[in-house]
C-alpha cells in the first residue's frame, strides 16, 4: 500500500499581509540605537535644536529651562534656567554654534552664550508668548527672527538689541517658522489661521507677504527643504510639500499619521557617495515617519510609547532626538558609528560596511570560514533534506491509525489542526468510519468540539454538516448516555442562537437595501 507523504497536515489559513522586505534604507534607520533621557520634572519637550557647528550638541526646551546635551555621549552639558521667569520656547543655535536664543512665555527673547550660560541680550518687544525664535541658516551672525501669540513677525539686530522690522503676519497665533537656506532675508511662517506666508525682510521691502499658501488646518510646523525651492508644512494629520519657485504649487500631501503632526526636521544620509535628504515628522500618535520627498514615499517608521512633540536630526547624519509630551527624550545614535560626531557625513553612509577583522588560527571561527558562502551561478548544490518535526496526529496518520489520529487532534484542542485532520480523513474516505468506531468518551470529546466551534464562521460550513451526520450515525449511543445528551442540548442551543442572529441580520438587510438603492439614484 502506498504511503501518503503529505505531512504534516496544514490547516487552511486566512490570507495575511506580507512583511515589508528589508532594504539598505530600512537597515540604515534600524541601525540607530535609542537611549531614553528622563528629566526630574515631567514637562513636555516642546522644541529641539541641533548646533550647526561640530560636535553638534543639541538643546531642548522643557518647562522654564533650556537643556544642552552632548550628542555623542548624551550627557547633560549645561542647563539655562535662571533667566526664564516662565516657560521657555524654541531654542535656536546661531550658524557658528556660539550663541543660543530662546523665547519665553511672557514674551522677551533671551540670547545666551552656551559655554558660560550667561544671558547676553534681552529683546523686549512681544506682548505675548514668543513661541518661535530662529537664526538665519546662512552666515548671518547679526540677525534673528521671532514670532509669537501676538501674531507678529519681528526681525532683530542682535548686536544692538534693536528691532529692525515688525509685521502683522497673521490673524492668529504664529507657532511655526523656518529661515530659507537660499537667502538669509527670506523667512516662512505658519499660523493657526491655516495659512503659511513667505516674507522678504530686505531693506525697502513691503510689509506684504511674498507668497501665501493655504494649508487647510492649523499649522504646527513649517520647514524649508535643503534646496530652498521646496517648503514642507504640517497641520492636522497631514504634511504637505509645496514648490516655492513654481509659485506655491502643491506637489504632495503625505497622510501617514493618524493624529496631529507636531514637528518636522530634515535628516541627511549618504548613498553611493551622494548626500540625500529625508523629511522626518513626528505626531501625537507616537510615530516618527521618514519620508523621501524626491520619490514621494514613506521609507521607515518608528513607534514610541508616548505622544511626540518635537524632533531634531544631527547635521552630520549620525543621530536624532525626539521629545515627548511626558518629558522623556528619546535620543538615537547609529550603532556602527565609530566616529564621534565630527560633522563628517560619511558616518551616515547607507549600506556602508564596517571593517572586517582578519581571522587567525587562534579564533574558532577560523575553522568554520567558508561554510556560509553563497554558491555561484555555475555550482551544483546538494541540499541536505530538512527534518520535519511531526505532531502526534501526523505520526498516527502516517501509520494509518486514523481513529487515534482524530482523538489525538481533539485532545490538543486546536481547532485548525482538528479540521485539517478531518479533511485529510475525508480525502482518505475514513472520517465516517472513525466516527462510527469512537467509544462513548471519545464521542463526547467530538460532540464537545462541535458544540464549541460549529457556529464559528471559519468552520461552520464544514462542521454543521458533520454534526448532522454524527447524530444520524450515533443516535442510539446518545439516547443511552446522559453526558452525550448534555452535549447535544448545548449544541442545539448554540445552533438556535445562531439561527436567530442570522434572521436578525436578514431583517436588517431588508431594511437597509431599499435605502441604499434610493441613495444610489
Amino acid at each position: 500500500m502506498a504511503q501518503n507523504n503529505t505531512f504534516p497536515t496544514k490547516p487552511r489559513l486566512l490570507p495575511s499581509s506580507s512583511k515589508n522586505p528589508k532594504t539598505p534604507e530600512s537597515n540604515y534607520w534600524r541601525s540607530f540605537k535609542t537611549t531614553q533621557i528622563t528629566s526630574s520634572l515631567i514637562h513636555p519637550i516642546t522644541s529641539i535644536s541641533f548646533s550647526p557647528s561640530p560636535p553638534h550638541p543639541f538643546s531642548f526646551s522643557s518647562s522654564a529651562s533650556i537643556s544642552i546635551y552632548n550628542s555623542t555621549s548624551f550627557s547633560l552639558s549645561s542647563t539655562l534656567s535662571s533667566p526664564f521667569p516662565d516657560i521657555a520656547y524654541s531654542p535656536s543655535f546661531r550658524c557658528d554654534g556660539l550663541l543660543l536664543a530662546a523665547g519665553s512665555h511672557p514674551g522677551p527673547i533671551l540670547v545666551f552664550d552656551p559655554s558660560s550660560r550667561l544671558p547676553l541680550r534681552r529683546l523686549n518687544s512681544h506682548s505675548r508668548p514668543s513661541r518661535l525664535v530662529r537664526y538665519p541658516r546662512l552666515f548671518d551672525k547679526l540677525h534673528l527672527f521671532s514670532a509669537g501669540d501676538d501674531s507678529l513677525l519681528k526681525y532683530w539686530d542682535v548686536a544692538s538689541g534693536t528691532e529692525l522690522l515688525s509685521f502683522q503676519a497673521h490673524k492668529d497665533y504664529v507657532r511655526a517658522g523656518s529661515p530659507s537656506p537660499a537667502s538669509p532675508e527670506l523667512f516662512a511662517t505658519g499660523s493657526y489661521d491655516h495659512t503659511v506666508k513667505l516674507w522678504d525682510v530686505r531693506p525697502g521691502s513691503s510689509a506684504a507677504p511674498v507668497l501665501s499658501l493655504g494649508h487647510g488646518k492649523p499649522v504646527e510646523d513649517v520647514l524649508f527643504l535643503p534646496s530652498g525651492g521646496l517648503l514642507a508644512t504640517a497641520g492636522g494629520a497631514d504634511v504637505k510639500i509645496w514648490d516655492i519657485i513654481g509659485g506655491g504649487k502643491l506637489l504632495c500631501t503625505v497622510e501617514s499619521h493618524n493624529k496631529t503632526v507636531t514637528s518636522m526636521c530634515v535628516g541627511k544620509v549618504s548613498k553611493d557617495g551622494n548626500d540625500q535628504f529625508r523629511l522626518l515628522s513626528v505626531s501625537l500618535d507616537g510615530y516618527l515617519k521618514v519620508f523621501d520627498y524626491s520619490a514621494f514615499k514613506i521609507m521607515h517608521s518608528v513607534r514610541y510609547p508616548a505622544p511626540l512633540l518635537s524632533v531634531g536630526f544631527s547635521p552630520s547624519g549620525s543621530g536624532w532626538a525626539v521629545g515627548s509630551s511626558n518629558g522623556i527624550l528619546f535620543a538615537g545614535r547609529r550603532k556602527k558609528d565609530v566616529r564621534a560626531d565630527e560633522g563628517d557625513g560619511a558616518s551616515g553612509l547607507l549600506g556602508s560596511e564596517p571593517e572586517k577583522r582578519v581571522l587567525r588560527p587562534t579564533n574558532f571561527r577560523y575553522f568554520q570560514r567558508g561554510q556560509n558562502e553563497k554558491p555561484s551561478e555555475g555550482d551544483f548544490v546538494v541540499k541536505k533534506p530538512k527534518k520535519v518535526k511531526l505532531a502526534e496526529h501526523d505520526k498516527l496518520l502516517r501509520k494509518f491509525r486514523h481513529r487515534e489520529a482524530l482523538v489525538s487532534a481533539l485532545n490538543r484542542k486546536n481547532p485548525q489542526n482538528v479540521v485539517a485532520v478531518m479533511e485529510e480523513l475525508i480525502a482518505r474516505k475514513k472520517l465516517l468510519k472513525c466516527v462510527s468506531n469512537l467509544d462513548t468518551e471519545e464521542l463526547g470529546l467530538l460532540l464537545g468540539f462541535l458544540h464549541k466551534y460549529s457556529t464559528a464562521p471559519r468552520f461552520a460550513g464544514f462542521l454543521i454538516g458533520l454534526a448532522k451526520r454524527v447524530l444520524q450515525m450515533r443516535a442510539k449511543d446518545v439516547r443511552d448516555s446522559d453526558v452525550l445528551q448534555g452535549h447535544i442540548r448545548n449544541l442545539k442551543r448554540v445552533v438556535v442562537e445562531e439561527i436567530k442572529i442570522q434572521q436578525s441580520l436578514q431583517e436588517i438587510q431588508g431594511i437597509i437595501s431599499p435605502l441604499l438603492k434610493i441613495a444610489g439614484r
